[in-house]
C-alpha cells in the first residue's frame, strides 16, 4: 500500500512509532482489541503490516481495514516483550491473533500433597500452595473419568472432615471400597500418603510395576483359592489398563520432553503434544483459531508461548516439526518458567524424527475425524436450514443466522452480544461483544442500541476494502425475548431501511414460542424440530457469549479496584504494574521479585501485593 492510499489518522500514527523492543497493540474505532504483536523494532514490524507485501496477505488486509489506534509499549528486552504480549493476549483475547480456542484454562488433576491427608480433585487453577498438578487434559470428562477409575485402586478423600482417626463411623464410600478412611483409623497417616503416592507415581506415567504388582496379587489369591479376591484384583487391573489404554510405550532413552506436530487446512488447525516422561504417558489434541494465512513457524511459535503460559511444568526438551523464528527467546522465556534450560529441537532422523512423524498422523488423524463429523452434521444442518425457511416463508434460505442478547447485574456493567452461525455452525470469529453506552436497567432498549450499532458498523463498512465481517447482512435475526423484543428489532431494521430486506423473529424461552412478524399468535415448533433446535442453538450462544462477556468485566473491575485497596498503591504504581504485567492476574502470577523491579516498587510493597492478591504461581511440577 502506498504512502498516499495510507488513511491519515494511519499515517500519522506510524510516522510516531519508536524504533525499539515492545508490544503493539490494534484496537478498532469502537475500541475493541483486534491484535497484539511484539517487536525487536516496533516501527517497522508495524509498517510493514501496511505495505505491499503485507496487504497481498487476506488476513491482514482484513485487519489493517479495521484499525483505527496503535497503542505501543515499549519494554526493556525481548524477553519482557513476550511476557507483555502473552498477558495481553491472554486477557483480551484479540480476534487476529492465533490463539487456543475456548476462553477456559483446561482442567488439571490436583493433589494436595501439602496437606496431611492428601485430597484429589480436579482444578482449573493453580496455586503455588505445595500440591502436585498432572495434566492438562482437554475436556473435564476426561478428568473425571480418569479419577473414576482411578479411586478403584486408590480409595482417596473427598470429604471436607477433620482427620483424627477418632470418628465412630465412615461414610457410605468406605463401605463401597472407594475411600481408605483415615476418618476412622482403618489406615494410618503414612499408610493413606503411600495409597496418595502411587497415585501420582501412576499418573506419572510408571504404570508397569502397579500392574505387575497388582497381576502377581490376583495369581496368588486365585491359587489360595480366594477367589473373591481375585475377582476385585482382576476389575482393578482392567480399570486401570483402561486409563492408559492410549498411552503408548516408546522407548527414546528417557528424559522428559514433550513433542509437538500439528495438521491444518484453510480453517482449521490441530496441534498434537505427546508428553514423555521416560516413555509416553500421555497425549491431547488442541485446536487454534485464526491460523489460516500464518506460516507453520507462527503458528508454532503462538502456541508455544500460549500452551507453556498455563502449563504446570515444562519439560527439559522439546521435538519440534520446523524450526523457529522465535527459537531463542522462547527457549529463554522456557528456561525461566522452568528454572534450569530448556532444548527445542527439530530431529532430522531416528526414534526421535519417528515421535514427531507419529505426533503429525496424530494430529492429521484428530481433523480428518473432526472433518468427518462436520460432514455428518451438514446434512442436519441443512435439512434444519430448509424447514426454518419453509416454516417462516422466507425468500432466501437462512444460511447466516445472527442472534443477540443482553446481560446485566442489576442495571450494571450492561453488555450485549451477537452470535452467529453459518450454514448451521457457529462462526466465532464473527461473534461480537458490545459494552453498553446508555448504560441502564432496560433490556428492550439496550437490544435496541447494540442492533443499530451493528447496522452502523455494516454501512461504514460498505466503504471499506472487502473482507470485513461487519459488511455482511443476515438471513435473519434472532433475538431472545417476546412480542416486545421482536417490534424493538424491528424499528430499528426500518432506521435503516432494511425491515423488507432482514428478516427478524424472536424466541421466548419458557414456551419455546416464536414470535413473526405480521402474525398475532406465536408458532410452536415440534420439540423435535431441527429447525426449532438451531434457533435454540444460536439462541444459547448469544447468552453465553454476553453472560461471559459480563462476568469477566464485573470481575476485571474489582479486581482493579483491588489494587486500590492496597496501602502504598497509587494511580501511577497502579498504571506501572498493569503496564508491566498487562492485567491484575498476571500481577497476581508474578513473583515478589518481579514485582519490585518494576519501577516506582520496593520488595515491602511487593510482598503487600502479594499479600492482598494471593498468589496464582502455577506449581512447576507435573
Amino acid at each position: 500500500m502506498s504512502s498516499n492510499a495510507l488513511p491519515e489518522h494511519i499515517r500519522r500514527q506510524l510516522e510516531t512509532l519508536p524504533r525499539a523492543t515492545g508490544v503493539y497493540m490494534m484496537k478498532s474505532a469502537s475500541g475493541e482489541v483486534l491484535y497484539v504483536g511484539k517487536a525487536v523494532n516496533v516501527r517497522q514490524r508495524v509498517r510493514s503490516y501496511w505495505s505491499a507485501a503485507g496487504q497481498r496477505v487476506p488476513k491482514i488486509r482484513r485487519l489493517t481495514a479495521q484499525v483505527e489506534t496503535i497503542e505501543v509499549w515499549t519494554t526493556d528486552s525481548e524477553l519482557e516483550a513476550l511476557l507483555l504480549e502473552n498477558n495481553l493476549i491472554k486477557e483480551h483475547r484479540p480476534r487476529y491473533n492465533v490463539r487456543l480456542k475456548d476462553d477456559k484454562r483446561y482442567p488439571y488433576i490436583r493433589v494436595t500433597w501439602h496437606e496431611p491427608y492428601p485430597k484429589v480433585m480436579m482444578t482449573r487453577q493453580m496455586v503455588r500452595d505445595g500440591s502436585r498438578y498432572f495434566g492438562p487434559f482437554t475436556s473435564a470428562w476426561s478428568v473425571r473419568e480418569t479419577l473414576d477409575l482411578l479411586r478403584r485402586q486408590f480409595p482417596y478423600l473427598t470429604c471436607n472432615r477433620t482427620i483424627t482417626g477418632q470418628d465412630k463411623r465412615a461414610c457410605l464410600y468406605y463401605h463401597i471400597r472407594l475411600c481408605a478412611a483415615p476418618c476412622i483409623g482403618a489406615v494410618t497417616q503414612e499408610e493413606y500418603r503411600t495409597i496418595i503416592q502411587g497415585l501420582m507415581a501412576f499418573l506419572d506415567g510408571h504404570h508397569e510395576e502397579l500392574l505387575a504388582r497388582l497381576h502377581q496379587e490376583m495369581m496368588e489369591a486365585a491359587e489360595r483359592l480366594e477367589f473373591e479376591r481375585a475377582a476385585v484384583l482382576r476389575d482393578r487391573i482392567a480399570a486401570l489398563k483402561q486409563v492408559v489404554e492410549h498411552q503408548k510405550i516408546v522407548d527414546v532413552g528417557g528424559g522428559d520432553r514433550d513433542v509437538i506436530a500439528f495438521a491444518r487446512d484453510r480453517e482449521n488447525a490441530c496441534v498434537q503434544v505427546f508428553f514423555i516422561r521416560g516413555k509416553l504417558i500421555g497425549r491431547e489434541s488442541f485446536w487454534l483459531d485464526n491460523a489460516n494465512d500464518e506460516d507453520e513457524a507462527h503458528v508454532m511459535a503462538a502456541f508455544l508461548k500460549q500452551f507453556y503460559g498455563e502449563s504446570v511444568s515444562v519439560p527439559s526438551e522439546i521435538l519440534l516439526p520446523r524450526d523457529l523464528d522465535e527459537a531463542l527467546i522462547i527457549k529463554q522465556w522456557l528456561g525461566q518458567r522452568r528454572g534450569a534450560d530448556v532444548v527445542l529441537r527439530v530431529p532430522r532422523e531416528g526414534p526421535e524424527r519417528a515421535l514427531v512423524e507419529m505426533a503429525t498422523r496424530n494430529a492429521l488423524e484428530a481433523l480428518a475425524h473432526l472433518k468427518a463429523h462436520w460432514a455428518s452434521q451438514e446434512h442436519r444442518h441443512t435439512e434444519a436450514i430448509e424447514i426454518l425457511q419453509q416454516v417462516l416463508s422466507l425468500p432466501h434460505p437462512p444460511v447466516r443466522i445472527e442472534c443477540y442478547d443482553v446481560s446485566h447485574t442489576q442495571g450494571t456493567y450492561v453488555v450485549g452480544s451477537m452470535a452467529v452461525l453459518e450454514k448451521g455452525v457457529p462462526r466465532k470469529s464473527h461473534y461480537r461483544r458490545f459494552r453498553v453506552r446508555q448504560a441502564r436497567n432496560d433490556d428492550v432498549a439496550s437490544l435496541q442500541e447494540i442492533v443499530r450499532r451493528r447496522l452502523e458498523n455494516w454501512q461504514e463498512a460498505q466503504h471499506q476494502p472487502g473482507g470485513n465481517p461487519w459488511g455482511l447482512l443476515p438471513d435473519l435475526i434472532v433475538v431472545d425475548g417476546g412480542r416486545g423484543q421482536l417490534n424493538a428489532i424491528l424499528a430499528v431494521l426500518a432506521e435503516f431501511q432494511l425491515d423488507d430486506v432482514v428478516p427478524a423473529v424472536a424466541l421466548a424461552k419458557r414456551e419455546e414460542e416464536l414470535y413473526v412478524p405480521g402474525q398475532t399468535k406465536p408458532l410452536r415448533l415440534e420439540r423435535s424440530s431441527p429447525a426449532l433446535h438451531l434457533l435454540q442453538r444460536v439462541r444459547d450462544e448469544a447468552h453465553r457469549f454476553a453472560v461471559s462477556y459480563q462476568r469477566r468485566l464485573r470481575e476485571r473491575n474489582a479486581l482493579r479496584s483491588s489494587l486500590d485497596e492496597i496501602p502504598g498503591i497509587g494511580p501511577k504504581r497502579r498504571r506501572r504494574l498493569l503496564r508491566r504485567f498487562g492485567s491484575v492476574d498476571g500481577i497476581r502470577r508474578a513473583s515478589v521479585e518481579e514485582l519490585a523491579a518494576v519501577p516506582g516498587m520496593t520488595k515491602t510493597l511487593a510482598q503487600r501485593v502479594k499479600d492482598y492478591l494471593g498468589s496464582g504461581d502455577p506449581a512447576h511440577e507435573r
